[in-house]
Formats: C-alpha cells, sequence, structure tokens
C-alpha cells in the first residue's frame, strides 16, 4: 500500500504521520492487517531492533479513590471487588518488586490510588525507592500517583524517581464523558510538571471507551505535543460495578491496528502493550510485539495477566529478546536530541469470566504473578 510505503519511508528519517494519515491506518480492512502490522514493524524494528523492555507494576495503595473515572476499578463507589489496601510498607514493596526485577524486568511502576500526592505520600515512596534500590541499584524506577503539585516532580526526581506515568486516556473533548472529578486540562499539567521537574514523562491512552477513530487521533497527537518517552497503550478492562462493565467492543484486529496507528505516531518513543492486551489482543498477543517494544510482565494494579512465563515464552517464540537493564532504552539520536529520560466494529460478545481480580502479589500473602 502506498499509504504504508510512505509512513515507513517518513518513520525510518524520524517524521511521524500526519493526523490524516493516522486515521488511514484505522480505518484499512482486515485484510490488509498483516501488511499493517509488517509495515509498522519495520519501523519498530529501525529504532528498538528485537528487543522488548519489561516493566513490573506494584500497586503500593489499592482502591478507597476518591475520582469517578469511568474506566477504573478503583474508582468512587465502585463495586468492583478488587483488592483495597493502604500504603504497603516499603520492605513489601521492594519484595514484590524483587519478583519482577527477578524475571527480567528493567523498570518498576510504583503506582498509588488516589487524587495525588501528599507531601507526605512522597516521603513514603522515597523510602520504598530506597529498600528497593538497596536490592537493584539499577532498576529504573517509574511512579503513578496521580495528579502533581507545585514542586512535586522535583522531589520525587530526588528521591530517585526517574519517569512519572499519567496517562491522558482519551480525547480532550470527550473528558468530561469518563471523568468529572478532574480535568483533561489537569492531566496535561501533570505531565508538563514531570518533564519540567526533570522526569522522564510516560503518559498514554486507553482504547474500547467507545472513541471513534477521531478520537483516537485526537489523543494521539494531544500526547505527541506532551513529548512523552514512552506511551502504554491500554484497551479498556471492562470490570463489573464500573460504568464500562459489559463493553467489549475491541476486536484483535482492532486493537492492532490502534497499536499501529500509534508507531506510526511515536516512531523512536517506546510504545507500550499495557493493560487488557490478554482480553483483547487474545491469541494475536504476539503480533502486537512486532509493533510495540514494551510490555507489563505478569499483573496488573487489580487484575491478573497471564503468568509471567508465559509472557516469556511469548517474547522468545516471536523471535525477540528481553532487553537488558545494560541497554539504552530510546535510540541515540533521540537521547542526543535532549529529550528528557469512524466507530470502532461491532462489539465482541461480552466475556466477563476473562476479567480476573488480583488475588496475589502487592496487598496479598500469596507469591506475586512474576
Amino acid at each position: 500500500m502506498d499509504l504504508l510505503d510512505g509512513l515507513v519511508e517518513r518513520a525510518r528519517s524520524g517524521g511521524r504521520a500526519t493526523p490524516d494519515e493516522a486515521r488511514a491506518v484505522l480505518a484499512t480492512g482486515d485484510g490488509d492487517l498483516l501488511d499493517v502490522v509488517a509495515a509498522a514493524g519495520r519501523v519498530r524494528r529501525r529504532y528498538f531492533g528485537d528487543r522488548v523492555k519489561l516493566n513490573y507494576l506494584v500497586n503500593l495503595k489499592s482502591g478507597r479513590c476518591p475520582e469517578d473515572c469511568g474506566y477504573c476499578s478503583q474508582r468512587l463507589g465502585a463495586g468492583s471487588g478488587v483488592l483495597s489496601y493502604t500504603w504497603l510498607q516499603p520492605e513489601r514493596a521492594a519484595e514484590a518488586a524483587s519478583a519482577g526485577v527477578a524475571a527480567g524486568a528493567k523498570r518498576v511502576c510504583l503506582v498509588a490510588s488516589g487524587r495525588g500526592p501528599t507531601d507526605g505520600d512522597i516521603d513514603r515512596v522515597a523510602r520504598t525507592i530506597a529498600a528497593i534500590r538497596d536490592r537493584h541499584p539499577g532498576v529504573e524506577v517509574c511512579a503513578c500517583l496521580g495528579l502533581l503539585g507545585d514542586g512535586q516532580a522535583g522531589r520525587l526526581r530526588e528521591a530517585g524517581v526517574d519517569a512519572y506515568n499519567h496517562n491522558l486516556n482519551t480525547a480532550g473533548e470527550r473528558y468530561a464523558d469518563i471523568c468529572t472529578t478532574h480535568t483533561y486540562a489537569d492531566r496535561v499539567s501533570t505531565v508538563d510538571k514531570a518533564r519540567a521537574g526533570g522526569l522522564s514523562a510516560c503518559s498514554g491512552l486507553i482504547a474500547g471507551m467507545g472513541e471513534t477513530d477521531d478520537d483516537l487521533v485526537d489523543v494521539a497527537f494531544g500526547l505527541a505535543a506532551l513529548e512523552p518517552d514512552s506511551v502504554p497503550v491500554n484497551f479498556l478492562i471492562p470490570f463489573d460495578g464500573t460504568p464500562m462493565a459489559g463493553r467489549w467492543e475491541l476486536t484483535p484486529q482492532r486493537c492492532l491496528r490502534i497499536l499501529a496507528m500509534v508507531r506510526f505516531v511515536f516512531p523512536d518513543v517506546e510504545v507500550r502493550i499495557a493493560g487488557g492486551r490478554e482480553l483483547h489482543l487474545r491469541t494475536l498477543q504476539p503480533l502486537g510485539l512486532h509493533i510495540a517494544n514494551a510490555i507489563f510482565l505478569g499483573d496488573y494494579l487489580t487484575s491478573e495477566g497471564q503468568a509471567g512465563r508465559a509472557d516469556l515464552d511469548m517474547i522468545a517464540d516471536a523471535g525477540f529478546v528481553v532487553e537488558s537493564a545494560e541497554e539504552s532504552t530510546l535510540p541515540a539520536a533521540r537521547r542526543a536530541a535532549g529529550v528528557p529520560v469512524g466507530v470502532g466494529p461491532s462489539a465482541a460478545p461480552v466475556r466477563a469470566d476473562l476479567v480476573r481480580v488480583r488475588r496475589r502479589g502487592a496487598g496479598t500473602d500469596l507469591p506475586p504473578n512474576a
């Protein structure tokens, strides 16, 4: 396809897709799917070779969130039945992180539910990072603690945080449809504060919430304006007890087209397949690795992922290797540039049995999945 050849040629020279081209990628048919994956794969290999970066989530504080994000199992008043606990002690968090690092994770992502951190919360996170770094001095640490106040990004940087995650999730014009307790502008402000405080920006999206192709393109270019170093692509996990329960709009083919669109917009940025990949990509997960260069290993914040061993086997079987701690994720040219470290297809049948509430790992007495 001329569209794909042009996108590959431009991306391999450092350019990104235009909004119209991004929409065109999303509008391709299933008969062209392998061509789309192959084209995105050529861009992925240009910048990231055959490496897959493993990220590992540790949920430091689960549930009890005062925000009303419609997609979230930890939202205000959710009846999702997920684990609910207050801050993990540093050593418990370090134990959980160690399981992921031992399995090959290069980055540990420390997440806490809530609107945003207090100064005391940042002190807690600092102690947790110290405990993790005592065991694993070289591990990357990403924090995801909600909306940041003035000066908090700098304090996190001093505490040893390398990156900060705060997703835009969806297009600005429809943000109020999924959350009313904070705004899209609040999220943009937090990403800006993270970068200004010396943290690598990690910000992505959630697909499967009723968005159109235009919405997906809008959020992709909203993210591009923020210059993130990593872009997690989440696929909605429709938890019971949330406003989006029973929403199964995605097909594996749709998910792959979304990943490819994001890759063409972010040719030299870490694109990560995040929550929901097992539910929506299903047996096509390995094809996703030909587009994205990172995944989360094992479980997510409140739901179970596939076995960590299965993740590692999938990477090897697809012809990829786990990125080592000694390797730099971002390509050299990007580092040298001074960048800080139509409606979708018909709904798929409801498969509520696929969503498994996490009952192991952080906050429990059972071993983690890694």
